[in-house]
């Protein structure tokens, strides 16, 4: 392979080989994950798993094929000749998709923690490619899934075009040119609002075509604390403090404040990650590196980029879904990841109620009305016995807690049966 992704898919295509990529989920992000495949030579849906059937065909509607171009498979075999056939087999059993001979790579499109714990393990076992959007997962258990593809001989990764991933495009550039990085993260797309709950924001769910849990997941910053955490577990960076500044710093100056404090910044050290509300930095992602030598200085500043000594590089844009194949090809023709964690993490995102809960309570799902996520350092999480976010789902609460207080493994019981509580025990043994 000469690792030129546009010419190897397009002789992958010519010779009628193309990488097959098994999809599980179809709300809005796989959705596009469908309809951007079918732009794409030497790719293609082979499978996909969607407990809604008709939103699977809707999806695949929409990306331009015919009716005829999918079927629904329910047993192995089944999926076998769909694929074999060259249509797309649709599943409510995601299983089938992760067992398929016929499958190289999946695709976790689902937000969901526990799922894609699941699915990853069965798909790993089965020999598959690894590409996945659940970052809740990843800043979970994210160590673990990258240790057992590398036992299986696959590959786990990030999806790239979601901002964690931009972002190490723009961390990995100036790593290679020797710079320190001071600061990396992103623009917050929604205005802050840790109280936001899913009823208060049906109608923009709706007329964005999105699902009301996971728009306020963004909103009440649970999404921003889980992308800066998986950044900081690629990284070996960590939040500065918990949950992070997120400073009102417009693109002009976020150099001026994500920096140091003896330079005039708010942070208490170097080489960590942040998000800005600022005006015009979302939807884009930056880093912020420290550049003392005399001449770069004199070069950046001839190159209109400012008098240093620190200096903010820039993507002003980040394409999610649209992206994504572009992992799940390099997966599969190269070995590759985009992006995945260290083997040891630097940063958790804990969970702190949103509102007073009591004993017997089972709490919800992130992004509706028990809790929210908060990043904090490992060191924090552990002086705090803080419960993991992605370890929330189905808790039971023990011991009264007020708003705002951390969820802990003290004053929570996590679900014994659900399989990602064993994979983080896992973890934290060091398996």
């Amino acid at each position: 392979m000469s690792q030129n992704l546009s010419s190897d898919l397009r002789e992958r295509e010519a010779s009628n080989n193309p990488v097959n990529v098994g999809l599980i989920g179809t709300g809005e992000m796989g959705t596009d994950i469908v309809m951007q495949v079918a732009q794409m030579p030497g790719i293609r849906i082979a499978g996909v798993a969607e407990i809604r059937a008709e939103a699977a065909r809707k999806a695949i509607e929409i990306a331009g094929h015919d009716a005829g171009d999918a079927e629904k498979a329910d047993s192995e075999s089944a999926v076998e000749r769909c694929i074999s056939k060259r249509r797309i087999a649709i599943c409510e059993n995601a299983e089938l998709i992760c067992r398929s001979d016929n499958i190289d790579v999946l695709i976790d499109a689902t937000g969901n923690p526990g799922v894609g714990a699941e699915l990853a393990m069965l798909g790993m076992e089965h020999g598959k490619h690894i590409v996945t959007m659940n970052v809740e997962a990843d800043v979970t258990i994210g160590p673990f899934l990258k240790r057992q593809a590398e036992r299986a001989g696959v590959v786990y990764s990030l999806g790239a075009g979601d901002e964690p991933s931009s972002t190490m495009e723009l961390i990995n550039f100036v790593q290679s040119l020797g710079y320190p990085i001071v600061c990396a993260g992103k623009g917050k797309n929604n205005p802050l609002r840790i109280d936001a709950v899913p009823h208060e924001y049906q109608e923009e769910a709706s007329r964005r075509n999105m699902n009301p849990r996971m728009l306020v997941e963004f909103v009440d910053g649970s999404k921003t604390m889980i992308e800066m955490v998986a950044i900081a577990n690629a990284t070996g960076m960590a939040p500065d403090v918990a949950g992070m500044h997120g400073p009102e710093a417009g693109l002009d100056d976020l150099q001026d404040v994500l920096c140091p404090q003896e330079d005039g910044g708010v942070l208490q050290r170097r080489g960590v990650v942040d998000y800005s509300v600022g005006k015009g930095v979302s939807p884009g992602v930056f880093c912020i590196a420290e550049m003392r030598h005399p001449r770069v200085r004199e070069r950046m500043s001839d190159l209109k980029l400012g008098p240093g000594p620190y200096y903010t590089f820039y993507r002003p844009y980040h394409l999610t879904s649209l992206e994504v194949p572009l992992s799940a090809a390099r997966a599969v023709l190269y070995g590759a990841a985009d992006m995945q964690p260290l083997d040891r993490p630097t940063a958790e995102v804990a969970a702190l109620a949103k509102k007073a809960l009591a004993p017997g309570d089972t709490l919800d799902k992130i992004g509706e009305y028990s809790y929210r996520g908060w990043a904090v350092s490992t060191e924090a999480a552990r002086h705090n016995n803080a419960l993991p976010l992605g370890l929330a789902e189905n808790a039971v609460v023990r011991k009264p807690i007020a708003a705002g207080e951390y969820l802990t493994y003290d004053n929570c019981e996590p679900a014994a049966d659900a399989r990602i509580v064993e994979l983080r025990k896992r973890q934290d043994a060091g398996e």
